[in-house]
């Protein structure tokens, strides 16, 4: 069974969100500006993250329609405003919502970034991306930083590795931005790679897999002593909880545990 999250007037839904087989599919649908980062698309990718976390997904993939998975920033909607009204609060919300909800997301590119997309894509846990794909953080080119999204660019790429891009301009392709760490995947088949992501991840015990998402963000940061404090009594806890136990069984008896979806 599938559930889709649909706002009252079809005209109006620049995110499409649907929910099947345990995976919550965000689909960025504004084409005419090719998915910029308008205020209605914030405000409905909200939305669509609160379907995903209501229907306790096991996986978020945020995806697109059209040739470009995300522009950046909607400059027309910038410049009419003005500088001054200008409020990335929204926006700083989607990415840290995309890093720390439970489920782990899946950036699925299967067209061009650009500039503050490149946040939105490197905030998801895993990025796969078509082996045709560009990149490029054209900030510095209009007259500012990629301030906000170097928060999740700069979680998982040296400074090192991404100065020339974020210093230039300059476009860069797939495989330069996997030799950065920057996207997790490069493939010729995006939707099979996701697919074959997603069945792994629905194997795992949804807190298990909860709790692996919080340690890869979070242990890297942590003061060796206090990271072995913290992660004994998680692993102590973890041992002695019901998934283990039913996990251990279904090892011996050699069957599914309780928990796995069917793929």
């Amino acid at each position: 069974m599938a559930a889709t999250d649909q706002p009252h007037d079809d005209a109006e839904r620049v995110v499409h969100v649907e929910v099947a087989d345990g995976i919550a599919t965000i689909t960025l649908d504004s084409q005419h500006n090719r998915n910029a980062l308008s205020r209605q698309l914030l405000v409905q990718l909200d939305r669509a993250l609160d379907a995903a976390e209501a229907a306790e997904a096991r996986a978020i993939v945020l995806t697109h329609r059209g040739p470009a998975f995300c522009a950046g920033a909607d400059l027309k909607e910038r410049a009419t405003e003005g500088s001054t009204s200008n409020d990335s609060t929204p926006f700083f919300d989607i990415l840290g919502r995309l890093m720390d909800t439970p489920s782990p997301t899946i950036a699925a590119v299967q067209g061009a970034v650009r500039a503050g997309g490149i946040g939105l894509m490197a905030s998801c846990d895993l990025v796969v991306v078509q082996d045709t794909t560009t990149f490029a953080l054209t900030e510095v080119r209009i007259g500012v930083a990629a301030a906000i999204i170097s928060v999740p660019i700069l979680a998982r790429v040296p400074a090192s590795r991404i100065a020339a891009a974020m210093l230039t301009g300059e476009a860069f392709d797939a495989d330069e931005a996997r030799s950065m760490g920057l996207v997790t995947h490069v493939t010729d088949d995006v939707p099979a790679t996701v697919t074959s992501l997603c069945d792994g991840l629905r194997q795992g015990a949804p807190r298990a897999v909860a709790e692996t998402k919080r340690i890869l963000r979070t242990v890297p940061a942590m003061e060796r002593s206090q990271a072995f404090a913290e992660m004994g009594a998680l692993s102590n806890e973890l041992f002695s909880g019901p998934d283990a136990a039913e996990g251990m069984a279904a090892f011996r008896e050699r069957r599914r545990p309780s928990w796995a979806l069917e793929t």
